[in-house]
């Protein structure tokens, strides 16, 4: 046999991922545990779940108006699961629309105040269905160097030109846009916050930027913002007051509003038309009935949730102030969302201050590249309004004896 033939051998369509293999074989060679395989055995509460056995708070959810636990939310789902069954076995074009998905709907155009809302059945869905639907080949998208995965995807399926503009530069996006041809159709898609750092976008002086060039249309991420931001809890678009500039807002229920689904809401005049062209959207199975029951109940209850985000914000500075008094670095110099990065000086450290807070009893989202900038590994904290102050004051306690036994903090 020959040498080709035998390196043809042991080849296949998995050796691509060889050396990320090598490295979390090495990484658990250590005697660390595998921070993407953690199993919740019980969950108690928004906050609280049993994990091995042993009681843990949970600081590393996306559950940030704690609605999973409501008990309207849950009664709105065992009603429909008893009245319409466990799923529609359809897409939304053909059996899958029931009086759940309309009230959904109606829920979201209600919330925010729009003529048209279109729910997915995921948040990655929503945001690979619009963007792929509006921007196609010859089109342009111009998005943040930071955009999540979906919005990526929502590009590479509609096969439109990518144009990166650095995070959050107003003045790199202009230039960017300046570049580009006057009479080329655009889309530029921004994130309200943004899930790795938290940190929020300056949508003001963005758009401002943005309507100076012809033919641009903005599609602006709120899967962060919503609930939390915004006298009605709509986003930081209405936190930052240019509800009026934003032609497409896309979102998600499985963060604020506690379930799973995704949607987009808009007030186009032909939005309508993008049920029958969405390929993501007409190719789907549409979402159980219980889950758009819990999600319009819960939408609607998020509408008078101003305590609740008051309290929201409160942890978070509490949070922010008690991680940056210890000596951590943070994502940011203020808190500007619920989202709080723990900034670690390598994957060691970083899987060693995470199993260090878990035996603890606090669990966190260990984050890398390539869902993190090049070379940053971290620990995002995603608080939660059902956090209560004692949790906040152990959870900061908890932070101090990692960072002690780590190394992380002196």
């Amino acid at each position: 046999m020959t040498d080709a033939a035998i390196a043809t051998e042991t080849r296949d369509l998995f050796s691509k991922f060889d050396p990320l293999i090598n490295e979390r074989e090495a990484l658990l060679a250590t005697g660390v545990r595998d921070p993407y395989a953690i199993v919740m055995d019980q969950v108690l509460s928004p906050t609280r779940a049993i994990i091995q056995g042993k009681e843990t708070i949970l600081l590393g959810t996306y559950n940030y108006m704690g609605m999973t636990f409501d008990p309207d939310v849950v009664a709105a789902g065992k009603k429909a699961l008893d009245e319409f069954g466990a799923g529609t076995t359809g897409s939304r074009v053909l059996n899958g629309t029931y009086q759940g998905h309309k009230e959904v709907e109606d829920a979201l155009k209600e919330f925010y105040g729009t003529s048209g809302a279109m729910v997915f059945s995921t948040g990655y869905q929503a945001n690979l269905g619009i963007i792929s639907t509006l921007a196609g080949k010859g089109d342009y998208v111009v998005l943040d160097a930071d955009s999540h995965a979906s919005i990526y995807d929502g590009c590479g399926l509609g096969n439109a030109e990518i144009v990166r503009f650095r995070h959050n530069s107003v003045e790199d996006l202009d230039k960017r846009l300046g570049r580009l041809p006057a009479d080329a159709l655009k889309l530029v898609v921004l994130e309200g916050v943004y899930s790795m750092l938290g940190d929020v976008a300056p949508l003001p002086e963005m758009v401002a930027a943005i309507r100076k060039h012809p033919n641009c249309m903005i599609l602006c991420d709120e899967a962060h913002g919503m609930g939390f931001f915004g006298p009605n809890g709509r986003g930081a678009y209405e936190e930052q007051g240019v509800e009026g500039e934003i032609d497409f807002v896309v979102g998600t229920f499985s963060k604020s509003v506690g379930t799973v689904g995704g949607f987009c809401v808009s007030n186009h005049p032909k939005f309508e038309i993008l049920r029958l062209v969405c390929r993501p959207y007409v190719f789907t199975a549409s979402l159980p009935p219980s889950v758009v029951a819990t999600a319009a109940t819960s939408i609607r209850k998020l509408m008078h949730a101003g305590e609740k985000r008051a309290h929201l914000w409160k942890n978070s500075q509490r949070l922010h102030k008690g991680l940056s008094d210890l000596g951590f670095k943070l994502g940011s110099a203020t808190p500007q969302s619920a989202i709080i990065a723990v900034i670690l000086t390598d994957q060691m450290q970083a899987v060693a201050m995470w199993q260090t807070l878990l035996e603890l009893g606090l669990y966190v989202n260990m984050a890398r590249p390539p869902a993190t900038p090049a070379g940053t590994f971290l620990l995002r904290c995603s608080l939660c309004a059902e956090h209560s102050d004692d949790q906040v004051t152990q959870i900061i306690g908890m932070f101090e004896a990692a960072g002690k036994a780590t190394g992380a903090i002196g």
